[in-house]
């Protein structure tokens, strides 16, 4: 069976999951979300960083929640107007993604991704690959791995 993500030899589509943060439009790649579900009751965790919400118990999992907001610079996320978790897993377990509201999936011709803007410049900068533009708005894609990297 041939990858359904390439087409030809040239082109990589990739299916984009995007979410906001504040008013960001971003992006990752739909094969690292596990699952989306509204905010549960959180257990803080004492001496986080505090873009680090706290932890939760999914299915018996223990999952750290991260304010996507904070940890990308551009404040906190709104508790009080319903917000989402996107469980993605990394290497050290499966971390909640804290985003203001989910959005559409698109699919991507990585080819056509441009740099980041040099105004994404700073600590919001790293934990991106690069936009992708489409017909009516700009998506930032996330470095998934980046973001998940605890080394601050």
């Amino acid at each position: 069976m041939a990858d359904s993500r390439s087409i030809g030899d040239s082109k990589r589509i990739v299916e984009l999951a995007t979410f906001f943060v504040g008013d960001a439009l971003c992006g990752m790649d739909i094969l690292k979300v596990q699952e989306i579900n509204k905010l549960m009751q959180m257990t803080k965790v004492p001496q986080a960083p505090d873009y680090v919400v706290g932890i939760l118990n999914l299915r018996g999992q223990i999952v750290t929640i991260i304010d996507l907001g904070l940890k990308l610079g551009l404040g906190a996320t709104d508790l009080s107007q319903d917000p989402r978790n996107i469980i993605v897993n990394s290497s050290g377990g499966a971390v909640g993604l804290l985003v203001r509201k989910i959005s559409d999936v698109v699919s991507a011709d990585m080819e056509r991704r441009e740099p980041a803007p040099a105004n994404m410049r700073g600590i919001q900068g790293e934990y991106f690959t690069g936009v992708y533009k489409t017909d009516n708005t700009l998506i930032g894609i996330l470095n998934v791995d980046k973001v998940l990297s605890f080394e601050d």
